[in-house]
């Protein structure tokens, strides 16, 4: 327990540093904007000439499938057109054409697949490592190894949609068994940043302060009456930790410092934008303030799986793209701007991707077997395009990535190694990667 309330203090040393230990890790810190959905590889990441040339025909191939529709096998090419971007080349369609202006300053796998090709289950594994529920999310897993570089705010806060959940929800951010003071911490973009933190009524600041310390007491000993539990010691740190927001918190999402420009970038003038816009600059603004690990999602209205273009491929992207692209780019752009994107991982991911195949006519349905992302800052390579699919985008066939692949990456540009990142259950040091069985790997292709 010392040692873990060392790391929850902001220490600078952790029992799982990567190898050798001269190594300095990069990054400190992970945006994760998590895309509901599955966004299309083949419509924005994945340009198919072959998919255009065969639309309409029947498939050679008879395709995984998961819903009711695609039962004809018929070719869906793209109504997306694709550009070569910045001087690497990197293609991406006009789909995202404000990400597409950062091609030099991103890493874009093509490789990627998944193990299930239903929302609940990939959205799991994406977060988790495991398409199974009742494990830690990588948020709290990098919370547990690094703690917190400010006492004042939690390590891992996640930016969700005011107006609701997406798929599965706060699954998604789960502790599990890791200490509960690991589990992400919802703040808000709309109104009061952390529910309940300020009390109903007003009080008045010496009542206040009089009512934590006999709190605070009561807690203690509490705690000495059962030394044996973990969950009090959680139990006290959340409320000791929820006294210093009400401060924290508050400036962190107040926008009065920063420019018309900065605003403008981010889109907050645009009501398409601007919801999407506000999480991704409070995001910023969280890692400036020292928060590990930031986990964005996307709007839940008109759907709670806006990627998941299931009744048009063009129509519906278009709908996702305007409303996430730009503040996404501008994330990037921002945090380069102010010397931040060199230790901040900003990563642009969903859960799965499309079908080669149309269901109902211009929909897709769900594809496992390959999906991409994009990568960027946190020493991750400039302008690098990593894997292929085949030539229909069906599956990844060259330089395959799997999640847990991925998940081992990213915790090496923490510094941190992911077969010794553990925690003792069940009679067992369980890890986030689980390399054992997944075969989990650190990608150095992906890395300068």
């Amino acid at each position: 327990m010392d040692s873990l309330l060392a790391r929850e203090a902001g220490s600078a040393t952790s029992p799982f540093t990567a190898k050798p230990a001269a190594f300095a890790p990069p990054a400190k810190s992970i945006i994760f904007l998590t895309q509901v959905g599955g966004p299309s590889q083949m419509d924005l990441f994945d340009p198919k000439p072959t998919l255009g040339k065969f639309d309409g025909t029947v498939h050679s191939e008879r395709v995984e499938m998961f819903q009711k529709g695609s039962e004809a096998n018929r070719v869906l090419g793209s109504p997306w057109l694709f550009q070569s971007r910045g001087q690497c080349g990197m293609e991406i369609s006009d789909a995202l054409p404000h990400l597409a202006g950062l091609a030099d300053s991103m890493t874009l796998v093509r490789s990627m697949h998944s193990e299930h090709n239903n929302h609940g289950e990939a959205l799991v594994l994406l977060s988790t490592g495991k398409i199974f529920l009742g494990r830690p999310s990588l948020g709290s897993w990098v919370s547990y190894a690094l703690g917190t570089e400010n006492q004042n705010l939690p390590a891992y806060v996640v930016l969700r949609d005011p107006e609701g959940y997406s798929t599965h929800g706060a699954l998604l951010w789960q502790n599990a068994w890791l200490p509960a003071v690991h589990r992400g911490t919802e703040f808000s973009t709309r109104g009061a940043p952390v529910l309940n933190l300020q009390p109903a009524q007003p009080v008045p600041a010496e009542s206040r302060r009089d009512q934590l310390e006999l709190l605070a007491k009561l807690n203690r000993r509490h705690q000495q009456a059962y030394p044996a539990e973990p969950e009090l010691e959680a139990r006290i740190r959340n409320y000791e930790l929820a006294a210093r927001m009400q401060l924290a918190a508050t400036n962190a999402f107040n926008l009065d410092s920063e420019s018309a420009a900065t605003r403008q970038l981010y889109g907050l003038d645009d009501p398409i934008a601007r919801g999407y816009g506000l999480r991704c600059l409070a995001a910023r603004r969280l890692v400036e303030a020292g928060v590990r690990f930031v986990q964005v999602f996307t709007p839940v209205k008109p759907f709670i799986q806006p990627w998941d273009s299931h009744r048009n491929v063009d129509t519906e992207i278009a709908d996702i793209a305007a409303m996430t692209d730009l503040p996404s780019a501008a994330l990037i752009r921002d945090l380069k701007a102010r010397g931040l994107l060199d230790n901040t991982i900003v990563i642009w991911a969903g859960e799965f991707g499309r079908q080669p195949v149309s269901q109902n006519g211009m929909g897709r349905d769900h594809n496992r077997h390959a999906f991409s992302l994009l990568l960027a800052g946190g020493g991750f390579k400039r302008g690098h395009t990593h894997g292929a699919t085949d030539e229909f985008g069906y599956r990844a066939v060259k330089d395959r990535v799997s999640v847990p692949d991925l998940h081992a990456t990213l915790l090496r540009q923490l510094g941190l190694d992911h077969t010794r990142l553990s925690f003792p259950h069940h009679g067992r040091d369980e890890t986030l990667t689980d390399a054992a069985v997944t075969g989990a790997r650190v990608v150095h292709e992906l890395i300068s």
